[in-house]
């Protein structure tokens, strides 16, 4: 990053001149449309423009009180985007500033086309809430050189790439210090996606808290695959219909951990008398659940207004203090935890 906060990187005229054989002159014509260009070198040229994404100048666009920004999602918007959009659009409303919305799915446009689209459309910056988008699309939109945060990233992007997180480890930890707090010993772990750093962190919180209270892990109550409702309502039946079942589960998300909750009321068991759980985000699902959940809670939307507080600033050339901002977590204790069956209930 430069001393302003702007990403370095970006692709010049005399590069792709350089790459395709062929003078500053002839890659300017067919940038502007100029149809005085043999058509096989106008091929060669657009195939580098594609790859390096190239941005006209004339289509970046300075922040200012009409500055436009574009938050990218990847997937459904669910609960958990909701929240996210939900600070972003207030985030807007506040700094003057409009937000367009954009999805993109698996099968869409290459990484290279669809970042330079969303690099010539005349947006200030982009916001991407990536779920799990690949990281070539965040490589290929990094690399045209528009202002971009990455929020709450699955995994933490490249160095050059500013992201707005929270502090997984310390919520994964508190989540399993809480219910060790309550009594229990036997506790499980189901979190998302295992090769994702924000579910990593999480579960190395969780492993920490046990090791720290001289419990050994067990590998039988950890499941990592995705933060969905199925997954916890799948693997909260494995561990549930385990010999030595857990008498509690930390769930990697709030989706998660209600799917845990339906699995144990299939088997007659009462959530938090029988089986307590914790879930991760503090989403609008956690507070309608009955019992409300008790959960790590990420700072969703505050997270949402600092990205495009952000974004603006590397639009307008201000100098950031990070160029990865980790916001705290907070253990909510609502009514799905517990003392384990046959323990005293804390005074």
């Amino acid at each position: 990053m430069s001393a302003g906060g702007r990403q370095t990187g970006r692709t010049t005229l005399a590069q792709i001149a350089a790459s395709a054989g062929v003078s500053v002159a002839t890659v300017s014509k067919v940038v502007n449309g100029r149809q005085d260009v043999a058509a096989e070198t106008r091929a060669l040229v657009e195939e580098l423009l594609r790859q390096h994404a190239y941005v006209p100048p004339s289509a970046r666009k300075s922040a200012g009180a009409d500055a436009t920004v574009e938050l990218v999602v990847h997937g459904e918007f669910g609960a958990y985007a909701t929240e996210v959009l939900s600070g972003v659009v207030h985030a807007g409303t506040e700094m003057g500033a409009s937000i367009v919305i954009d999805r993109i799915d698996d099968e869409g446009a290459s990484p290279q086309e669809w970042a330079r689209r969303v690099a010539t459309s005349g947006r200030a910056g982009v916001v991407v809430l990536t779920g799990s988008l690949i990281s070539a699309y965040i490589d290929a939109l990094a690399a045209t050189g528009l202002p971009l945060v990455v929020l709450d990233p699955m995994s933490l992007p490249r160095v050059e790439v500013t992201s707005v997180g929270s502090t997984n480890f310390a919520g994964g930890l508190a989540a399993t210090q809480h219910l060790l707090g309550l009594g229990h010993r036997r506790i499980g772990y189901i979190g998302g996606p295992p090769g994702a750093g924000c579910n990593q962190a999480r579960l190395h919180g969780y492993r920490a808290a046990l090791e720290a209270a001289g419990i050994a892990a067990d590998p039988d109550l950890v499941h990592n695959e995705h933060f969905h409702y199925e997954v916890g309502l799948r693997a909260g039946a494995h561990l549930l219909n385990l010999r030595e079942r857990p008498t509690a589960v930390v769930g990697g998300s709030d989706t998660i951990a209600l799917g845990v909750i339906e699995a144990a009321r299939l088997r007659g068991l009462r959530v938090p008398q029988d089986l307590s759980v914790t879930g991760f985000d503090d989403t609008e699902l956690a507070r309608f659940a009955s019992p409300p959940l008790t959960v790590i809670r990420q700072p969703l939307r505050e997270m949402g207004r600092v990205a495009v507080k952000t974004v603006l600033q590397m639009a307008a050339g201000e100098t950031l203090d990070s160029h990865h901002v980790e916001l705290a977590t907070e253990l909510v204790v609502r009514g799905t935890t517990a003392p384990p069956p046959g323990a005293p209930r804390p005074s």
